[in-house]
């Protein structure tokens, strides 16, 4: 079912019950305060129509209003006046309807290649839940975002489950048509997270390159994530610097944008065009991807994160992980990783843990 901006004109039988609604709306303070008290979403408080939602809004401000109450009640009636505004603004704000909930559209949150991020928030159960809207710029990427939409869950459904931490959860996508252009995009919504940085902007935030002890942990969790990946029969297809995410104090990874996504054999759909020298010959050249084909872009990004600063021991591990052919490159990430282990502990001895951190203003990209 699509989704929709929720509005319209309703019907002779909605304009007559909002007509008794609007007759029965409170007609002084303490009816006032009982009606917001009530309330758990705007829709409990305001009205479907506009216009009478608007005139209910205005009669419970002059009500609810704090300057209204003695000097002794002003800090509560403060208090309930700003709910009585945060639940107007949630009804005024541009929402998108589904068949499984209505969602409340906040900011711009990230930019990307194929589509934009958009805060929102919905309600459940009484309790107001966080959610990104990932929106595609251009309806000609539709595929793209039903792709990702199969991906994530494929590796739901299929995936072990104690490895689900290194993709986004999808909560539901759907088709919404735009009112004004009738033009119809496939939208994506994914759990919100916070913390989380790219790998893009760990990089510009150490312009000289990552200690290599910090970037193994990256590493480490990224080949876990792919042949995670991989089991499920599935090519990432775009390992990049934007697409890792890692969250510094809990040392976590996350594996987003799988709008590039193939089934293993199949070719890579649509490559990013800025970072095409990153991609093996097998994705320019229209060839089948295959697990060889995230680990030579997973290789190409750690490279790029440690810079000059990439032991020459480590500098061999990861030309073995990008030759030009695919059929000489690793193909099991797990297999690999218990290589690279052993390369560390022959670099740093045992593994320790490090603490990481990003700086409070880290630079984007």
């Amino acid at each position: 079912m699509s989704g929709m901006p929720r509005g319209g004109i309703p019907g002779e039988g909605d304009r007559q019950a909002e007509g008794l609604r609007v007759a029965a709306a409170p007609a002084n303070r303490p009816a006032a305060r009982a009606a917001l008290a009530a309330a758990r979403t705007p829709a409990d408080l305001f009205p479907a129509d506009d216009a009478a939602a608007v005139r209910l809004h205005r009669r419970l401000a002059r009500l609810l209003h704090p300057d209204s109450v003695p000097e002794p009640e002003r800090a509560g009636a403060e208090a309930e006046f700003a709910r009585l505004e945060t639940l107007w603004r949630r009804r005024t704000a541009t929402t998108l309807t589904t068949r499984h909930r209505t969602y409340t559209l906040g900011p711009v949150v990230a930019s990307g290649d194929l589509a934009v991020l958009r805060a929102a928030s919905y309600d459940h159960d009484g309790t107001r839940h966080r959610a990104l809207l990932k929106i595609p710029r251009a309806v000609t990427d539709n595929d793209l975002m039903e792709r990702e939409a199969r991906a994530l869950n494929r590796l739901a459904r299929r995936g072990a489950a104690r490895h689900r931490v290194y993709a986004p959860r999808l909560r539901e996508s759907f088709r919404h048509r735009d009112p004004d252009s009738s033009v119809e995009r496939r939208v994506n919504c994914l759990a919100r997270m916070e913390g989380w940085y790219s790998l893009a902007e760990v990089r510009v935030a150490h312009p000289d390159g990552l200690d290599p002890r910090d970037a193994a942990w990256m590493w480490r969790r990224l080949l876990v994530a792919l042949g995670w990946a991989h089991r499920t029969g599935l090519v990432h297809g775009a390992v990049l610097p934007d697409h890792v995410l890692i969250h510094p104090e809990r040392h976590g990874l996350v594996l987003v944008d799988w709008c590039y996504s193939t089934a293993l054999g199949d070719r890579v759909p649509a490559l990013v065009e800025r970072h095409r020298d990153s991609y093996p010959p097998e994705v320019t050249g229209r060839h089948p991807a295959t697990e060889a084909t995230d680990i030579h872009l997973a290789s190409r990004t750690l490279a790029a994160l440690m810079g000059e600063r990439t032991p020459p021991p480590m500098r061999a591990f990861l030309r073995g992980c990008t030759l030009p052919a695919e059929a000489r490159r690793p193909h099991d990430a797990w297999r690999l990783l218990a290589e690279l282990d052993e390369l560390l502990d022959r670099l740093y001895g045992p593994r320790t843990f490090r603490p990481f951190t990003m700086p409070a203003a880290a630079p984007r990209p």
